[in-house]
């Protein structure tokens, strides 16, 4: 049964459910969105995955794209609903609150339908310690649902930093400089299903100012599934292997998104909002952009528009088919794992604690 998903040639093509100016976006790039009238006539299974977007205003929109190419991009045989919402205790512009109070779900009319999978994104942290985020209650609430409800959690970045404390009492730790860059990857464990059919080396960005580190994470027991060759995790999960699914890097990032990030960085030390001058990101930028960039910050730098078009055709993705090909293995473990009533956590006769195991 397995291989069958793996090698299937179909496409899941994400429903539009709901109005939401991402899915319009998503479609005038080329990629299929149903509406509900066609995706209700069609004879195959839907999945219903959750998305609790926490970015920061600046990054909200780009992040539900990147997420919602991601899940549509898969080769499985189903239909998406993608149900995205936020949760109180993030800091929102008045515009911001307005667009996610016409455009997104509400957290308790999600989980009164159920999710099959859900992903919970990062966001920028406030305060050293994750305990004195003001969101992150309401985050473990999500948190405490999603663990009785629904088949595996996909967390991002930060929120894999709130779960390995909430669920494991491991604290991140400060880096003394911001990982920031596309680095090299090697796979650690090649039989794991979430890895089954990619390559075993392979780039991914990373963007943040702590981490939790691969022996940590396995002196609890924990399964380090992709490393950085300095052995920094990028992948990793439960103990069993599938119901909470740990991500330190960013493999759901756009071409530019590390370049935005630098833009941002910048601006603020500029404005002397940061003390810090911000580094390029590593192993990210060709001689020729990097060229081109320090030429706009001496000459043109903020006055003048940002040079985005000129540097994004000598920018390289190196990173896109990977993060593909992850997100395809989960969905297609959760489309054979969930059951078809999407209230329930799994199909009959799948151990709760070991839900890989019904696959062997």
């Amino acid at each position: 049964m397995f291989g069958l998903f793996l090698t299937a040639s179909f496409v899941m093509p994400l429903v539009a459910h709901r109005p939401l100016e991402s899915l319009e976006r998503i479609r005038a790039e080329g990629q299929e969105v149903l509406e509900v009238a066609r995706a209700e006539h069609q004879d195959i299974r839907e999945l219903h995955i959750g998305l609790l977007n926490m970015m920061p205003d600046g990054a909200l929109r780009a992040t539900e794209r990147q997420f919602l190419r991601l899940i549509g991009s898969c080769n499985r045989i189903a239909q998406f609903y993608v149900h995205i919402f936020s949760i109180d205790g993030i800091p929102r512009s008045e515009a911001t609150r307005a667009y996610i109070a016409q455009h997104y779900e509400r957290f308790d009319d999600v989980a009164a339908h159920g999710l099959d999978g859900l992903i919970i994104t990062g966001t920028n942290p406030i305060h050293a310690d994750l305990r004195d985020e003001p969101y992150l209650q309401e985050m473990l609430r999500v948190f405490a649902w999603a663990d009785e409800n629904v088949a595996s959690v996909l967390c991002s970045c930060l929120a894999s930093h709130a779960a390995f404390q909430h669920f494991h009492g491991i604290g991140r730790q400060p880096l003394t400089q911001k990982c920031f860059g596309v680095f090299p990857h090697r796979v650690l464990d090649r039989k794991h299903p979430l890895l089954s059919n990619i390559n075993t080396r392979f780039d991914m960005p990373h963007s943040r100012r702590n981490e939790v580190s691969a022996s940590t994470l396995q002196a609890h027991g924990l399964p380090v599934l992709v490393a950085g060759m300095d052995g920094s995790v990028a992948l990793a999960t439960s103990k069993d292997g599938f119901r909470h699914v740990y991500l330190q890097g960013h493999p759901e990032y756009d071409q530019l998104s590390l370049l935005k990030e630098y833009k941002r960085d910048l601006l603020a030390y500029a404005r002397g909002e940061s003390a810090q001058k911000p580094h390029l990101p590593e192993n990210y930028l060709s001689d020729e952009a990097q060229a081109l960039l320090d030429d706009y910050i001496q000459n043109g730098f903020p006055d003048t528009p940002f040079p985005y078009p000129e540097l994004s055709e000598l920018i390289d993705n190196t990173w896109r088919d990977t993060a593909k090909a992850i997100f395809a293995n989960w969905l297609g473990l959760i489309y054979q794992l969930t059951h078809h009533d999407r209230t329930r956590q799994y199909m009959d006769g799948v151990d709760p604690a070991n839900p890989l195991g019904w696959l062997k």
